[in-house]
């Protein structure tokens, strides 16, 4: 099926060009386009992206380089410098946010479910956010610090299928908190969030929503016991008490029963204490929450050391908010195709192998099997090569 096409054309296939077209109408996004349209201008910023292009200037000169290849990537228009950074630009960057939504609304349908949540039966969120640190002299609509520029890329994060399900850019001083009044709390959804989230307010309306968060507690937070729960030996749980805040003011923005959760971390040997509204759940599977949430630490981690995001094309909001959602809608490509071909190498080696195949004829499956010369260790590889398997 994908013989004779390029490897770059095959990833791309998998983007939604349905919700892509709806989005640009939408968003007036071919209004006055003459040659150099959304699909070019997406697909260019998805080879800087995997082939990890260090600037425009780079990305254009590289795709110049290619040739008439360009077009079996998928790219009509011309490419020059001043055409994709006006388009960058110009061009509403929520065409891309539409697109990275409708691929992650299909992956989630697709997507393995953690086997350690399954059980749940509910969606479970991570809540946090990443600075991004900025140039000010190039950024100075980002003042962070005297001499520092930043933005923050406030992030919700499907815990069940791993993959980023919601993200809004706000300048770098903006609190997280902020985060919790830019969602729509989903009935019965969990939402796990360290300590800087704690808002009695905001936490009162996810309860109040039919949701559940899981967070972990401050040391001076007031409170009054109401029972102290059996707990089970052998499971790190060290406590599990219902709680009533007894703030003056905490009692009255929350005043409904909680949850404390004792836990010991047996790897470091550190006390927690966690805080839920969920008073059914046991309490081992709190922790394990909790634990969960280290996942949306080590994406922003993945992204930041793979991807193009603390370099940006272009130095307005839109140009820095298209980057942004192009390296999710990236980042979801490669998660979806390493799911299509059950592919056994990790999303890092996944993604190095596209950097550097990216404009080979090969099929996906064969590109990426034990036995080609590119997965091989050296000795297989050279015997491989002698043969022109």
């Amino acid at each position: 099926m994908n013989e004779g096409r390029i490897v770059f054309s095959q990833v791309v296939e998998l983007l939604p060009r349905r919700a892509f077209e709806n989005a640009v109408k939408r968003h007036g996004g071919q209004n006055h386009v003459r040659s150099f349209s959304c699909m070019d201008q997406l697909l260019c910023m998805i080879f800087a992206q995997i082939t990890g292009r260090a600037s425009l200037r780079d990305t254009v000169a590289c795709l110049r380089a290619i040739g008439p290849r360009r077009y079996h990537c998928g790219i009509r228009g011309p490419v020059s410098r001043s055409t994709l950074a006006d388009a960058n630009e110009q061009r509403d960057h929520r065409i891309f946010m539409d697109t990275a939504l409708a691929m992650i609304g299909a992956a989630r349908l697709e997507l393995p479910v953690n086997a350690d949540l399954a059980r749940l039966n509910a969606n479970v969120y991570a809540i946090d956010s990443t600075t991004i640190d900025l140039c000010l002299k190039l950024f100075p609509w980002a003042r962070f610090r005297r001499r520092k520029g930043g933005i923050k890329a406030h992030t919700m994060f499907d815990l069940l299928t791993e993959i980023p399900v919601f993200m809004r850019v706000s300048h770098a001083k903006t609190h997280d908190l902020w985060m919790l009044d830019q969602i729509t709390p989903q009935p019965g959804a969990f939402y796990v969030m360290d300590r800087g989230y704690i808002d009695f307010a905001r936490l009162y309306r996810l309860h109040a929503a039919a949701a559940f968060f899981v967070t972990r507690t401050r040391s001076d937070m007031d409170y009054r016991v109401l029972e102290r729960r059996k707990i089970e030996s052998g499971s790190g749980v060290r406590s599990d008490r219902l709680i009533r805040l007894r703030g003056p003011k905490s009692r009255t923005l929350y005043p409904d029963t909680l949850r404390l959760v004792g836990y010991l971390d047996p790897e470091k040997q550190k006390r927690l204490r966690f805080m839920t509204n969920n008073l059914t759940l046991d309490a081992p599977t709190i922790a394990l929450l909790y634990h969960k949430r280290w996942r949306i630490e080590l994406f922003f981690k993945w992204i930041k050391q793979h991807l193009h995001i603390k370099a940006f094309f272009g130095t307005t909001p839109n140009a820095v908010k298209s980057q942004l959602w192009i390296a999710v809608i990236a980042y979801v490509l490669t998660v979806k195709l390493k799911h299509r071909y059950q592919l056994p190498q990790d999303l890092n080696k996944v993604l190095r192998i596209l950097s550097v195949t990216i404009l080979e004829k090969t099929p996906i499956y064969q590109l990426f099997s034990e036995v080609h010369p590119m997965n091989a260790d050296n000795e297989t590889r050279n015997q491989l090569m002698l043969f022109d398997i």
